[in-house]
């Protein structure tokens, strides 16, 4: 039986959605924290230069699989290269699910922050030791489940009603509002007293730092996890756009798009923060600006070690955002605040949508229909989302395996197309109609760039958490529990891939799809 198959409205359409998968807390949570940590101004530079090397070239092959095929992540690759190899699609598909499982919880945490803000719960939250001792009674108790129920079912909700009247609706909605809510915060934040400490900081290089391999592996991470290139959420979208719409452009207007928010955020909270310092320790106002931010980061880490808890994890948003804000005066602090934690909301929720509509993208190729896909998506959100809710030790070690587990599908994606010929798939799947038409130089970047860039960063977050009990499958962090799982992930999906592939490549192409 044909199902009948949305696209997108228009071009711009598919762009805010586009730009709604990419911009989520990874801009606006974990940009402004690495790149204070990393040294300001240096750190610009590799991460503009991966943004060409790493997170463009993914989204162009994302593009390619997504409007070619016509199908989700196993079913685009297994058409493309053969049957048997749909479990590199699988892996992508399964490595974005499992992401929105704990992602859901970190929206519902936004959710809370937002109504605690709007509610003046987060009032007397006035030093970072308030700030984690609130977010460790609130990660405590049964309200993240309930928050995490919320956040599910909200996206859940809209991607029921479809490309059109859900996805391309909201996001038509919240990536404007979450722009404006930007633009507004970063006014406020540079008219602040002192705010121009923070810009000499944020974009004075030190060229010691450059020249730290430290600093250029961070970067590339930053570019990695935060525009979403190789995670096959934009495969999943491009399966919506029509044909002849000129993808190089649009893969640099949602890279471009996506690092302009993050320097927004950037921009809006290490001002603010640099602003409110000398106010907040003991000889602040002598500090010079990297004395301050340093001074401000020990704050942090030197809050109670919690068994269940590694404050490192939210860095200066859940812990030290609401301190920061209630810095200022009090009834411009909880507007500010409300202003904050609705932009980040905004944020989670248009990426959350997109983890939805993947998982729920993969069993309509098997031939299920959308409504009855979308429950079995947000059912199983929900409950396998469960235990990173109530368990603090779970949510990190499932945040680190498939956080890491998403360089690997970008791999992935890159055999993929090196499988099926780069030059084959530049000239056949991304130089179609008008636009820009890539050169050769892109067979280089997917051939031999990528796999380098891969084998770097693995090598990076390997060496950073291999203590004497590497190979333990069972710690928080380390190689061995994401070898364990990625090996159970990767063993289960060649088992199952003869039925998982016979159902998602051999569905009907619907007609009409290659001619619009």
């Amino acid at each position: 039986m044909t199902q009948q198959r949305e696209l997108f409205s228009s071009r711009w359409a598919l762009i805010l959605a586009a730009l709604g998968m990419a911009v989520g807390t990874g801009n606006i949570w974990r940009f402004p924290r690495i790149i204070a940590k990393v040294g300001g101004g240096a750190f610009i530079i590799p991460w503009l230069l991966f943004l060409f090397l790493w997170s463009i070239p993914l989204l162009l092959l994302e593009f390619g699989l997504g409007r070619g095929t016509r199908k989700g992540c196993i079913g685009a690759v297994g058409t493309l290269i053969g049957e048997k190899f749909a479990w590199l699609g699988g892996f992508v598909a399964l490595c974005s699910t499992a992401i929105m499982f704990y992602y859901s919880v970190v929206t519902g945490w936004c959710l809370k922050y937002l109504f605690a803000s709007i509610s003046g719960a987060l009032g007397e939250v006035t030093s970072a030791d308030q700030g984690l001792n609130y977010f460790v009674q609130f990660s405590s108790s049964w309200e993240p489940l309930l928050f995490h129920l919320l956040a599910i079912g909200i996206c859940a909700l809209i991607v029921w009603r479809g490309v059109t009247g859900g996805i391309e609706r909201a996001n038509k909605i919240i990536i404007p509002s979450l722009l404006i809510i930007l633009l507004i915060s970063l006014w406020r934040a540079l008219t602040l007293p002192g705010a121009e400490r923070g810009l000499q900081f944020l974009f004075t290089p030190h060229w010691e730092t450059l020249l730290d391999y430290r600093t250029w592996l961070e970067a590339l991470t930053q570019s990695a996890w935060s525009v979403g290139a190789g995670w096959g959420l934009l495969l999943t979208y491009a399966v919506y756009m029509k044909k002849r719409e000129d993808v190089t452009v649009n893969s640099l207007v949602i890279g471009l798009g996506d690092y302009s928010a993050s320097l927004l955020a950037a921009l809006i909270i290490i001002p603010t923060a640099f602003a409110l310092i000398p106010a907040a320790l003991p000889g602040g106002a002598d500090m010079t600006a990297a004395q301050q931010f340093g001074e401000t980061v020990k704050v942090i880490q030197a809050a109670p070690p919690y068994e269940h808890y590694n404050p490192a994890s939210t860095g200066l948003t859940f812990v030290f955002i609401p301190a920061l804000l209630n810095s200022i005066q009090a009834e411009f602090g909880v507007v500010f605040m409300v202003i904050f934690f609705l932009a980040l909301t905004m944020a989670a929720v248009s990426s959350l949508i997109a983890m939805v509509e993947l998982a729920t993208r993969i069993l309509m190729d098997a031939g299920m229909p959308r409504k009855k896909s979308i429950l079995l998506v947000g059912t199983a959100g929900f409950f396998f989302g469960v235990p990173s809710a109530l368990n603090m030790s779970f949510f990190e070690n499932q945040d680190w395996v498939w956080g890491v587990g998403l360089i690997v599908s970008g791999l992935f994606l890159s055999i993929t197309a090196i499988k099926y010929g780069v030059d084959r798939f530049r000239r056949e799947l991304i130089n179609v109609g008008p636009g820009i038409k890539l050169g050769r130089w892109f067979n280089l970047l997917i051939a031999v760039v990528l796999p380098l860039e891969f084998l770097a960063l693995i090598a990076w977050w390997f060496y950073q958490t291999a203590g004497e009990d590497w190979w333990n499958p069972f710690a928080v962090a380390n190689p061995g529990t994401c070898l364990f799982q990625w090996g159970v992930a990767i063993i289960f999906l060649i088992i199952v891939n003869r039925p998982l592939a016979r159902r998602s490549v051999r569905g009907e192409m619907l007609p009409g799809i290659t001619e619009e």
